[in-house]
């Protein structure tokens, strides 16, 4: 029947050893200190390595102008939406993938001049004294670095180390990749500054910049990076609107080189000026290519006309043919200008229905002003449309966003309806106001029907001209209107603070973070190795381990033996180990008195597992008994796996067996040792039954007879967590040690212990801990006869330091 006791999980559980836990870490210093010394020196190299970064900015206003040109009859309108509208843009444009090809590709970007620094390759823009000028319509050898030594001041050797037979190749002019086949060897070539390079590999020409200094036997590096990547890094610059989202933008950039940065920031400001002026101008070019289109048809028309009126006059007195008919040409001329001032309208109102149904793209749109419109609804509904359908295709690149688009799209789409009914309306008043010219010009008609034939053909030929001329000069009209507002257009974008280079910006790197991160790193990796030491470590590591988990008395703590044989306290009598033996030793001998045991007293002596140092203790407990002139006997009950007879040297192959088995007598199985006073009695021969010998009558009779003949008989006996032979003695004790070793012990043994002794198992059982190091990893020192420290000078004898080999080479001899 089960009871109560036999659940450990009623045992006082201990907490967590937090003051261990310090003592471990306090105890592992050389690791945190080797940790900090490679963390930090890493951060050193890191830094002294890393190139320092710089930070340009440029500053930049938006401000909407308004063209001083602009008048009620110019009406080519163009807005972008407003301030705000037009900031939001820009900050888009400027980060968008088109935009930054443009300013990449214009400044060559995608080439990179290196110089050779004390750890790594330097970024050389503006100081190297050279630039290229290359072919892009040919490949260029890409993502490898081109060595250029300067022989003289107009004379440069290349030279490139191929590796492999064949290598990359891009055009710059369609961002294409290629192959070429080369010779796996380094290739040297010279040639003259401002020589035209024309190889497989490599296509440019090297030209001398204005003020190069001396340059002469340098070396310079060139390389051709991937355009799309360049485009890439460049797409990163920082746009600021601020805190109060005003007008002004702050553009920013961080890297390694202030001039190329400076250029960058410089020259991306002039590109989406030029960007937001040829949008703006876009109304305006858009009427003049319509116009000029228009006007080249026109021109010869009116070649024709004019040819044919030259022909009719012709050996004709025109006076006379004209007399009469100039009032009804001139009513005819102003009716038809009329007429086809209104066809222009509604031809434009067709053309722009038809375009609405059918594109996307409302950029090219004409201006309503070109056939006369100057409806202000259908005026600003186009310029907003064409303004909406310019910045969506700015956007392509740079929004992913399909919620972008679809705004976009929606405005687009009401406007296109608005236009429509607009359209509509204006087209149904037009179509009367033709009809009412045709009525007109169809009375002058008639009335020119009754004139004589040549003054009918007359203002037949002249009418036509007529026509023609005024629709020519009002078309040349509308365009020298629109070159005045393309020309007199003003960008809506301002620099402020142009970016340059007035020294400092540095930005980083910062050599403190590296140090901090360093200090943080180099104590959190040997910190969390002494945690999962700390935790995956189940052994007992000190006293106060035993005290947690047992209520158990600790006798005494017992060091570590550094040598290779077991008769410590023999060979040392002077030694800590041996005054602990005797610290032990007083401690048994109140033990007993406290019990009243009289007479020959038994000491049992096991642990949990083997290898605990059992056998070791048994000896130089006896040893110590044995010294202070008491008679007395080891008994060697590790029937399973006997050791004492190596640790004497001992040869006799008679043991406790032969006396258990009725073979042999006490005196026969005795041996004497070196140290007076101490008998040892061997196991002998391993039986096949020895726990069923140990319950046997004669091991109650050895017993018995052992202690008429001697003071302390210490039984040195199998682990009591393995076998059940060690139980079976328990009634032939009077005091039980149980041998708990440093570092080796798990703490699951002692909850066994604890369990077998609220069962009855075990009684008077106390414990020594054996194998303890007084270091602070492994807990406080509590001075139980070893490793006073300083307070030990002139008691003990000094033990010598023992080197690593020599201390692996005992181990080595004891396993």
């Amino acid at each position: 029947m089960l009871d109560i006791k036999d659940f450990s999980i009623f045992e006082n559980h201990s907490n967590f050893d937090f003051k261990g836990f310090l003592l471990k870490i306090a105890s592992y210093w050389k690791w945190f200190l080797a940790s900090l010394i490679i963390a930090f020196t890493i951060a050193y190299q890191v830094n002294i390595r890393k190139e320092k970064i710089y930070g340009m900015q440029t500053m930049i206003s938006v401000k909407e102008e308004s063209n001083p040109f602009f008048t009620s009859n110019t009406s080519l309108v163009f807005n972008w939406g407003g301030i705000s509208d037009q900031v939001n843009g820009i900050s888009t444009i400027l980060q968008s993938r088109s935009h930054n090809e443009l300013v990449v590709d214009k400044l060559q970007f995608y080439i990179d001049y290196l110089e050779q620094g004390k750890y790594n390759y330097v970024d050389s823009y503006g100081a190297v004294p050279f630039y290229v000028e290359i072919d892009k319509t040919r490949g260029q050898l890409v993502n490898k670095l081109i060595s250029i030594t300067f022989l003289s001041e107009n004379e440069y050797q290349i030279q490139i180390p191929f590796e492999n037979s064949s290598v990359s190749l891009l055009n710059y002019s369609t961002n294409t990749y290629s192959k070429t086949s080369v010779q796996p060897v380094s290739f040297v070539k010279k040639y003259k500054v401002g020589e035209r390079v024309e190889l497989p590999f490599l296509n440019w020409k090297l030209q001398i910049k204005d003020n190069p200094g001396f340059y002469k036997g340098k070396e310079y590096f060139v390389k051709f990076n991937d355009f799309d990547g360049t485009v890439s890094r460049y797409k990163g610059i920082d746009v600021d609107g601020g805190k109060s989202g005003g007008s002004i933008l702050t553009l920013s950039m961080q890297g390694t080189n202030k001039a190329r940065m400076v250029d960058y920031l410089n020259s991306t400001v002039k590109m989406l000026i030029k960007i937001q002026l040829d949008g703006k101008n876009q109304f305006a070019t858009n009427t003049i290519r319509f116009i000029d289109s228009t006007l080249v048809a026109m021109e010869s028309q009116l070649k024709q006309n004019g040819n044919e009126l030259k022909s009719f006059q012709k050996d004709k007195n025109i006076f006379e043919i004209e007399d009469g008919g100039a009032k009804v040409s001139d009513k005819i001329t102003s009716f038809d200008v009329e007429k086809d001032q209104i066809s222009r309208k509604i031809a434009y109102y067709n053309s722009l229905k038809t375009y609405l149904n059918g594109s996307v793209d409302y950029s090219r749109l004409p201006a309503p002003s070109v056939a006369g419109i100057e409806d202000p609804n259908i005026i600003t509904n186009v310029s907003k449309l064409i303004a909406l359908s310019t910045q969506r295709s700015e956007m392509a690149y740079a929004v992913k966003s399909e919620k972008i688009f679809k705004d976009f799209d929606n405005q687009m789409a009401a406007i296109k309806n608005v236009l429509q009914e607009n359209i509509v309306t204006a087209k149904a008043s037009l179509l009367y106001d033709l009809s009412l010219v045709n009525a007109k010009i169809g009375e002058a008609e008639s009335t020119v029907k009754r004139l004589p034939a040549e003054q009918q053909e007359l203002l037949k030929i002249k009418r036509k001209y007529d026509l023609n001329d005024n629709i020519y000069t009002e078309f040349l009209k509308k365009r020298n209107e629109a070159e005045i507002v393309k020309a007199s257009n003003l960008s809506d974008i301002h620099f402020i603070d142009p970016a340059k280079d007035i020294g400092g910006g540095l930005v980083g790197p910062k050599t403190s973070v590296n140090y901090i991160l360093a200090l943080f790193l180099g104590i959190l990796i040997p910190l969390l190795f002494v945690f999962a030491i700390f935790f995956v470590n189940n052994s007992i590591q000190n006293a106060e381990d035993i005290s947690k988990i047992t209520q158990i008395p600790l006798l005494g703590v017992i060091g570590v033996n550094k040598d290779s044989i077991n008769l410590a306290v023999f060979d040392k009598p002077k030694s800590a180990l041996s005054e602990a033996f005797r610290g032990i030793r007083s401690s048994l001998q109140f033990l007993y008195k406290k019990q009243q045991v009289n007479g020959a007293k038994t000491l049992m002596i096991t642990s949990s597992i083997s290898g605990e140092g059992k056998t070791f203790c048994s000896i130089n407990i006896a040893t110590v008994f044995a010294l202070s002139e008491k008679k007395t006997v080891i008994v060697g009950l590790d029937l399973r796996k006997p050791r004492l007879a190596d640790e004497f040297k001992l040869t006799t192959p008679l043991g406790v067996v032969n006396y258990l088995i009725r073979q042999n007598s006490l005196e026969e199985i005795t041996n004497s040792t070196p140290i007076p006073n101490l008998d040892v009695i061997l196991s002998g021969p391993i039986p096949p039954n020895p726990s069923e010998l140990i319950l046997s009558d004669a091991m109650k009779e050895l017993i018995d007879e052992l202690k008429l003949k001697y003071d302390y008989i210490i039984l040195d006996t199998p682990p009591v967590g393995l076998v059940a032979d060690s139980l079976e003695l328990v009634q032939f004790a009077d005091v039980i040690l149980y041998i708990v070793r440093q570092n080796y012990t798990k703490k699951d043994m002692i909850t066994l212990l604890n369990t077998r002794l609220k069962r009855g198992e075990l009684s008077n059982v106390s414990i020594v801990l054996n194998g303890y190091e007084n270091k602070a990893k492994y807990g406080a020192a509590y001075g139980y006869g070893y490793g006073y420290g300083a307070y030990s000078n002139g008691y003990h004898e000094e033990e010598p330091k023992i080197g690593f080999w020599k201390t692996l080479l005992n181990r080595f001899r004891k396993s």
